[in-house]
This record gives structure tokens, sequence and C-alpha cells, in this order.
């Protein structure tokens, strides 16, 4: 999964038709370059595959300037992308980092159905490595492995609990709620 693809999906998507120069920038501004490992090569590229794709539609009205804008193929990898980065925990963080940014796209119902399952998984993983960490017979420093493994595993449970309940508690506006930046084409006029 790329964690650029979804960012550069759901900026465009954001903005309804945007020039990929913006799409940049807030990225940038995001500080996505550091955590997604976003770079203005990596947007571009995403861009130009998006076109060819038939997930976004270029707009060249304007010499030298290209507008995007989201399909229907886009909207639909958009939201896939979306929900299996919430869903699916990695040990790499970009993915969710994406997900976030971008989860005002999502009902608070379906945004926490999703989360849901990443408790389970969460769970399942942290249940597992703490299983190995205790069954271990080889050599004692590989025991570390499982130990950090089952650390993440265990704070990505508690950290998808804490936003469970603050979705829960009516936190952060979201798709279809009053205020949301989730509405395509809803950031040219919200303060993002």
């Amino acid at each position: 999964m790329s964690a650029t693809r979804l960012l550069v999906l759901g900026v465009v998507r954001g903005y309804g038709r945007v020039h990929g120069y913006r799409v940049g920038n807030d990225l940038l501004s995001w500080g996505a370059d550091e955590w997604a490992t976003v770079k203005w090569g990596s947007i571009y590229h995403a861009l130009r595959a998006g076109v060819k794709a038939g997930q976004l539609l270029d707009h060249d009205e304007v010499p030298g300037r290209t507008d995007y804008e989201l399909t229907e193929r886009g909207e639909a990898e958009f939201l896939r992308l979306l929900r299996d980065a919430l869903r699916r925990p990695e040990h790499r963080p970009d993915m969710l980092g994406s997900a976030l940014a971008l989860l005002p796209a999502l009902t608070r119902d379906e945004a926490l159905i999703l989360l849901r399952e990443r408790l389970v998984s969460c769970e399942a993983l942290r249940d597992k490595a703490t299983a190995q960490l205790d069954g271990w017979a080889g050599p004692p420093h590989d025991r570390e492995l499982f130990g950090l493994w089952a650390g993440s595993a265990a704070g990505g449970a508690g950290w998808t609990r804490g936003l469970i309940d603050r979705l829960e508690s009516g936190m952060y506006a979201m798709a279809g709620e009053p205020g949301s930046v989730g509405i395509p084409g809803s950031w040219a006029h919200a303060a993002r």
C-alpha cells in the first residue's frame, strides 16, 4: 500500500480540483515528508499514475499548470486505501498517519467499525508475540524481538482504544456532520 497515493488522492478529493503544487504544499506542511517519506517527485509520480489508472482527471486549461480532479474510480480507490489503513496495523506508521490525516472522510460509525477491527488485530498481534516471548528457547537476546513486537502491539491497542473512546464521545467532525472537512471539495472553504 502506498501512503503517498492515499495522501495525494485524499488532498485532491478534499479540494475537488487542485493544482499539483498545492497538493505538495499541503502534504509538506503536514510534515508528511518526515512521517510518510513523501517527496515532491513521489507526489507528481502519484498524480501521473492516478491519471494513467483513471483515478484522476488532469485539466490543462492554463499553460504550464495542471489541475487534478478525482474520478469515481479514484474515489473508490481512496476509500479502499483509507479503510485498509485504519483497520490493518502495520509496523510502519505512514499508512496509519495518512489515514488519520484524512479520517473525516469517513462517517463516525464506519470509522468506529474499522478501528474496532484494528483493535482486535492489535490485541491478537500482542497475544501472539507474548506467547512467542514466553515460549522462546532460542538465543536469549532474540527474545528482545518478540518483546518489541508485544510492546508495539500493546501500545497500538491502547492508542486505538483511546481514539475509539474519543470518537464515541463525539470528538472530531466526521463525514455527514456539521463542520466536517470530509466532504469532497470542502477544503477550499474550510480552514484546514
